[in-house]
């Protein structure tokens, strides 16, 4: 064929140019990495009635929560200052009282919690406000939860449905509407943190099986409190190992890591 006849050549398009570069761009990016696993000091109660959730918990996170994150426990708080808690992103309060802390921990707790510092967890018995054991309130720490201060319990324990009053908050993510925890020792207060915090979820009183006189009527029970720097979730259940058994609750406890941490 001549050269007379040969179909001439079309000029490369602008839209095939773009696709070129954005080719070669996106073949040359670096592959996104997942975040290294961020670490966790967690004081656990050392024995009694909730030593049966502390070891269904420490056995979940160390098994299903390592490629997030990793742990070291302590079962007082004599080592707590400074220095410790700048080495960890979350601290987490697997079942253990608001007192008998050492003057050194209360004030490092403190400052990293305003300063948001680090990240904070709490569990059921890290509510039990009031005068215990010989030692006083600790008023900051009542405040830390919204004001309140421990009145009673329902020692009988019974199933209620939780209510989920933030579905937008990540915490709450893929919980749905509501959920079941069976055979949970609710505890009550003397007045409902919600004035003070950020109420995620509450039980429904009504739900109660079997049926119990032992109520508060407002009862939140799971909370963040937004007047601090610190990301922080106080989650009441958590009485028995059997939680970890419940999707929904194994859920909210890594949701709850994960956005304390600053992860999601």
């Amino acid at each position: 064929m001549s050269d007379r006849n040969r179909p001439a050549r079309r000029p490369a398009t602008r839209s095939g140019a773009l696709f070129t570069i954005l080719f070669l761009c996106v073949c040359s990016a670096p592959a996104q990495t997942k975040p290294s696993p961020f670490r966790v000091l967690a004081v656990a109660e050392p024995g009694g009635l909730h030593r049966p959730f502390v070891d269904a918990a420490k056995a979940w996170l160390d098994r299903d929560g390592k490629a997030d994150f990793s742990v070291d426990y302590i079962e007082n708080t004599d080592t707590i200052n400074e220095a410790l808690l700048a080495r960890y992103r979350l601290f987490l309060q697997l079942n253990y009282p608001p007192y008998a802390w050492s003057p050194a921990a209360a004030r490092a707790f403190r400052a990293s919690i305003e300063q948001g510092s680090i990240g904070w967890v709490g569990f059921h018995h890290a509510t039990l406000l009031g005068e215990f054991d010989g030692y006083p309130m600790w008023q900051w720490f009542s405040d830390f939860m919204g004001g309140i201060r421990f009145k009673d319990y329902i020692a009988t324990f019974v199933s209620g449905t939780v209510h989920v009053e933030a579905p937008s908050h990540p915490v709450m993510k893929g919980l749905g509407p509501r959920f079941t925890i069976e055979n949970e020792e609710w505890y009550t207060y003397d007045r409902s943190p919600r004035p003070n915090v950020r109420v995620l979820a509450s039980v429904d009183e009504g739900s109660y099986t079997p049926p119990t006189t032992k109520k508060m009527g407002d009862h939140p029970v799971v909370w963040t409190n937004e007047h601090v720097k610190a990301r922080n979730v106080y989650i009441f259940m958590g009485h028995h190992g059997e939680l970890f058994q419940n999707p929904a609750f194994v859920t909210l406890f890594h949701n709850a890591l994960l956005w304390a941490a600053g992860r999601n």
